[in-house]
C-alpha cells in the first residue's frame, strides 16, 4: 500500500464533498479520489442549475439562508415536511424508500445551513421558480432556494472550502477496485494503473451509469444508449460495479433515470459552458409534438418541477427519439431567456403553423389540424402560470390539464429537443448511516455511499432540486459514520 487515509471517497461531485467534509469536521485525514481531469471538476453537480429542494417555514425561514433580497413583493408559501413526503411519494408512485425518504425530508434544511457554514451560497431562484403576476413575484412547484451561480458556483464554492478546512483532492484518478479483507470488510482502492491506496472506510459518491451507452441499453432498454447525456461523461457506472463485486446489494429502479426535454442541436455529452441551459422547460405553456405532428404527453399534467425529469423518456419513444416544443407569440415571454435564448438554441420561427411545419419537415396538413383542434378546445378559466390554473383543453387526447392557450398569434415558434439524461435511479442499498449493504442485508464493513449511486429514493419520476439535496444528507451522515 502506497498511502494511507482515514477516510477515501470516490467522486468529486455535491455528495463526495459533502462527504468529504463531514469526515473531516470529525478529524479524519480525507482523500477525495476523482476520475476525471481538472477541467472535468464536479460530476453532474457542475452541470446543474444548482436548485435544491428543502422544507421551510416560508420567507421568514429562508431569508437567513439566501442573498438579500426585495421582501416587500414576494409571496412563498411555507413548505413543509408533509409537503415534500407527499411530493416525493406521489412522483414515484408510493415506492421510494420510506425510511430513506424520512431522513431526506427532515435533514434537508439543516443540511443546506450546513453547506453556508462550509461558504456555500445561496439565492431565491426568482428566474427559474417564480413569476410576476399583479406586480407580486410567486414562487411555485415547492421550489424555491438554489446554489447561487448554479452547478459552476456550487463546485467552485466546494473546491474553495475542501481547500480551507484540509480535504486532499486528486483529480484523473480513476478508481477501479475496491480493497476487501479476509473478513470481507473494506481496507482501501486501487486505481487504474495499479497503486493501491489504503483507508479505514470508502465512500463511493462516483454517480450512476448515466454517461455508460452499454449499461443504458442493459438497464434502461432498447434505444437508451442514444440518448443525450446532460452532464460528465465520466458517470460510467464504476462505483456501483466495484460494490457489487464486494457483495452489495442492488436496490431502487434500474429501469429508471431522470431524463428532460434536450436541445436536439446539443453534443452527445454535457457542454461545459452552457451547462442547464440546453435544457427546455418550458413546455407547460406551449405544446408538445411528434414527428408525425401529434401531442402526446399533457403538458400541463402538473407543475414543470414535477414532471420534466419523466418527459425525456416520453420524447425517447416517438419517432426518430425526437420531438418540438410550439410556441406563439403570447407564450414566449414565459420562456425563461436563459434556456430558451441561450447561445445557439436550436429554434425555428414561421408567421403560419404551416411554415413552421415545412421547416420541420412535418406533415403541414397534420399540424395544422393538431393545432386547430387543440386551439378549439382551450376552455375559458384565467390563465395563471403560479397555480394550477384549471385552464384546460378538453376534448382532445390527450388533454392539457393547466395552462391551455390557444396557439394563434404569430410568430409562431419551435424548439425541436431530444432526450438528455441526467442520472440513472438504480444502484446500491444503504441503511440510515450511509453503510452499503450486501445481499444479505448486513453492512460491509467500512463501505459507504452517497449520491446518485443509492437507490431506492426515486422511482419513474423525481421532484425538481431533490437530487442536490440528496447528495448533501446522505453524503454528511456517511462521511460522518465513516469516521466510526
Amino acid at each position: 500500500m502506497s498511502h494511507e487515509w482515514d477516510v477515501v471517497v470516490v467522486g468529486g461531485g455535491n455528495a463526495g464533498f459533502c462527504a468529504a467534509q463531514s469526515a473531516r469536521e470529525r478529524g479524519a485525514r480525507v482523500l477525495v479520489l476523482e476520475k476525471a481531469p481538472r477541467e472535468w471538476a464536479g460530476g453532474n453537480s457542475y452541470f446543474t442549475a444548482g436548485a435544491m429542494r428543502t422544507v421551510h417555514g416560508g420567507l421568514d425561514d429562508v431569508a437567513g439562508l439566501v442573498e438579500p433580497f426585495d421582501a416587500g413583493c414576494v409571496d412563498l408559501d411555507p413548505y413543509s415536511e408533509q409537503d415534500f413526503l407527499g411530493d416525493l411519494d406521489r412522483v414515484t408512485g408510493g415506492r421510494c424508500d420510506r425510511g430513506l425518504a424520512e431522513i431526506l425530508v427532515s435533514e434537508s434544511r439543516q443540511s443546506l445551513s450546513w453547506l453556508k457554514q462550509l461558504g456555500l451560497r445561496f439565492e431565491l431562484m426568482f428566474h427559474r421558480q417564480a413569476y410576476e403576476v399583479d406586480g407580486r413575484f410567486r414562487f411555485w412547484g415547492g421550489l424555491a432556494v438554489g446554489v447561487l451561480g448554479g452547478g459552476k458556483g456550487l463546485v467552485a464554492d466546494h473546491l474553495t472550502a475542501a481547500a480551507a478546512h484540509g480535504v486532499t483532492v486528486r483529480f484523473d484518478a480513476h478508481v477501479r477496485e475496491v480493497l476487501t479483507g479476509q473478513d470481507g470488510g473494506v481496507e482501501g482502492v486501487v486505481l487504474a494503473g495499479g497503486e493501491r491506496i489504503r483507508a479505514a472506510a470508502v465512500i463511493l459518491a462516483c454517480g450512476g451509469f448515466e454517461a455508460n451507452p452499454a449499461m443504458r441499453s442493459a438497464y434502461l432498454g432498447p434505444g437508451w444508449d442514444l440518448a443525450a447525456v446532460r452532464g460528465t461523461p465520466y458517470n460510467t457506472g464504476d462505483g456501483i460495479t466495484m460494490a457489487l463485486g464486494v457483495g452489495a446489494q442492488p436496490f431502487g429502479h434500474f429501469s429508471g433515470c431522470h431524463s428532460v426535454a434536450w436541445d436536439a442541436g446539443a453534443r452527445p455529452v454535457g457542454d461545459r459552458d452552457l451547462t442547464n441551459q440546453l435544457t427546455r422547460g418550458g413546455y407547460p405553456f406551449g405544446i408538445v409534438i411528434n414527428a408525425d405532428g401529434e401531442r402526446f404527453v399533457d403538458e400541463g399534467a402538473d407543475f414543470r418541477n414535477y414532471t420534466y425529469a419523466k418527459y425525456g423518456a416520453e420524447i425517447l419513444k416517438q419517432p426518430g427519439g425526437w420531438a418540438v416544443q410550439v410556441f406563439d407569440a403570447k407564450t414566449t415571454p414565459l420562456l425563461r431567456p436563459e434556456e430558451y435564448a441561450a447561445p445557439g438554441a436550436t429554434k425555428i420561427e414561421a408567421d403560419t403553423i404551416e411554415g413552421l411545419a415545412k421547416a420541420l419537415r412535418i406533415d403541414e396538413t397534420r399540424l395544422a389540424r393538431t393545432v386547430e383542434e387543440f386551439n378549439r378546445a382551450v376552455t375559458r378559466e384565467r390563465f395563471n402560470p403560479t397555480v394550477k390554473d384549471g385552464k384546460r383543453a378538453e376534448g382532445v387526447r390527450p388533454v392539457k390539464s393547466n395552462w391551455a392557450q390557444a396557439l394563434d398569434t404569430p410568430p409562431f415558434v419551435a424548439f425541436p429537443v431530444g432526450c438528455g439524461i441526467t442520472f440513472t435511479f438504480g444502484g446500491l442499498r444503504i441503511d440510515e448511516a450511509g453503510a452499503v449493504l450486501d445481499t444479505a442485508g448486513r453492512r460491509i464493513a467500512g463501505l459507504f455511499a452517497a449520491g446518485e449511486l443509492v437507490g431506492g429514493l426515486f422511482y419513474f419520476n423525481y421532484p425538481g432540486g431533490s437530487g442536490l439535496t440528496s447528495g448533501t444528507v446522505f453524503g454528511r451522515r456517511a462521511g460522518r459514520n465513516a469516521c466510526a
